[in-house]
């Protein structure tokens, strides 16, 4: 088994791509209040919805609270897609490089996470996975709700 993989979740939505765009680009702090999954967000620094942000999120992992750190790596306005790089928190203790990219359609989500294990011994990245799904779902269910 390899140590690099990719890693992709295809949801469909009700609410527009362009929520979630903006959801990520310059609302993420909102996201909290949406998504029990997720305590806390914090921008580092810089500015929402800059590339070079550096940004912290707080959630459940594995049974316990984990911090992630990460640095919105692209953005592209057109595409409605933006890539954020990992950088410090538990999860660089696990991955040597990971790579999360939110592509948000008329009418679905595209999640995709690339990253390189420390060791064959680190299992994919799933549970994290599920996460950056449930989010997606939180914010399309309070949304389409209201």
């Amino acid at each position: 088994m390899g140590l690099k993989g990719k890693l992709i979740a295809h949801l469909e939505v009700k609410c527009g791509g362009e929520l979630f765009h903006d959801h990520f680009n310059s609302k993420p702090h909102h996201i909290p209040n949406i998504c029990d999954k997720i305590h806390n967000f914090d921008v580092h620094e810089g500015e929402l919805g800059t590339v070079g942000s550096l940004v912290s999120w707080k959630f459940n992992y594995d049974g316990e609270q984990r911090k992630l750190k990460q640095i919105i790596d692209h953005i592209d306005e057109e595409k409605k897609r933006i890539t954020f790089k990992f950088v410090d928190g538990y999860f660089m203790k696990l991955y040597k490089g990971f790579i999360a990219t939110l592509d948000a359609q008329e009418n679905s989500i595209t999640w995709i996470f690339e990253y390189e294990k420390q060791n064959e011994n680190i299992s994919e990245p799933i549970a994290l996975l599920e996460i950056a799904i449930a989010i997606i779902k939180d914010i399309d269910s309070h949304h389409h709700n209201k």
